[in-house]
């Protein structure tokens, strides 16, 4: 967000909810925009470790999935450590995970790369990114025939299947499996924060931290909803687990999410949060069963730029 995006938004924002909460929401805005801008420019947001430079057969990305989460519900899943063991991201963001671990330097790997996700900011490749769709072994974008209208995003099931799928059908040396969840839209909101949905559902340009920032939604009950996001991408994950064969499948993520840390709310892009940049790092094992049937299909849709950048919005950027 430059300094003139801020100005708008901001204007936006004192006329829609008040000089009090619009003047609230707007400072934190220019306090996450002044964090990210000096960390890059003093060059804080250079650490972390290339994918590639671990060894994995599948990589699974549960998007904005901070550790201390992933511990909270831990107890409830087998394959879950109570301590769970951690890694530096290249990213504090999906644009600047892609964008970094993507690279010509990895071109050859790259090569021999299966990529299913949910994520849009995939789009981006050959255009923001150094390296085209057609570096991959294979790009299968869900986010572009998976998106739910009702729900306002991805449901995880179709990446479930589609990962499911690939693996059986292609068996790449390498797959990444990218779930949104548990990335904002919160599916339970309306149950832990009704008044909350509400105003979300009536105003289209309010996301979750709007509301975090200007206290019409509280950080506990974000935080539940969060974790049932969390818990809604793990039971696939357990479905993936049994359904896939892989010497070493890991769990992880591409960045965190800040809920008031410092200041912050959501994840910015090249701010070195901890909570933004540590992310889980669990090794697994996985063994195909045969038992799951996957039922979607991969589809050629047209998907207008128009419609990406509503969908990014719809998922809180913008």
């Amino acid at each position: 967000m430059t300094f003139a995006d801020w100005v708008s938004e901001t204007k936006f924002k004192l006329s829609e909810y008040g000089v009090r909460d619009g003047t609230r929401s707007a400072a934190y805005d220019f306090w996450g925009g002044f964090a990210r801008r000096a960390s890059h420019e003093l060059g804080l947001d250079t650490a972390g470790t290339p994918i590639y430079e671990r060894d994995w057969d599948v990589l699974v990305l549960l998007d904005t999935c901070r550790v201390d989460a992933l511990e909270e519900v831990a107890d409830e899943y087998d394959f879950v450590p109570p301590a769970v063991p951690t890694f530096t991201s290249l990213g504090s963001t999906s644009w600047e995970w892609l964008h970094d671990n993507f690279t010509p330097a990895y071109a050859d790997e790259i090569s021999r790369t299966a990529y299913v996700t949910a994520n849009a900011h995939t789009k981006r490749f050959g255009d923001e990114f150094q390296v085209d769709a057609e570096a991959f072994d294979l790009l299968d974008e869900v986010w572009r025939y998976g998106w739910d209208d009702e729900f306002g995003g991805i449901p995880p099931r179709g990446v479930t299947d589609r990962a499911i799928q690939v693996k059986r059908d292609r068996d790449p040396d390498r797959l990444v499996v990218h779930y949104m969840q548990p990335h904002t839209p919160y599916r339970s909101l309306e149950e832990s924060a009704p008044e909350a949905a509400r105003l979300l559902a009536a105003d289209d340009n309010r996301a979750v931290w709007d509301l975090l920032q200007s206290g019409d939604l509280s950080r506990s009950a974000a935080w539940s909803a969060y974790l049932e996001n969390l818990r809604w991408v793990l039971e696939e994950v357990e479905l993936l687990l049994s359904n896939t064969d892989a010497d070493t499948l890991v769990v992880s993520s591409d960045h965190g999410e800040a809920f008031g840390e410092w200041g912050l709310y959501g994840h910015y892009r090249h701010v070195p949060l901890s909570v933004l940049k540590t992310v889980p790092w669990v090794e697994l094992s996985a063994s195909d069963s045969g038992e799951y049937e996957p039922e979607v299909e991969a589809e050629n849709v047209d998907v207008t730029d128009d419609d990406v950048e509503q969908r990014l919005s719809a998922l809180g950027y913008k």
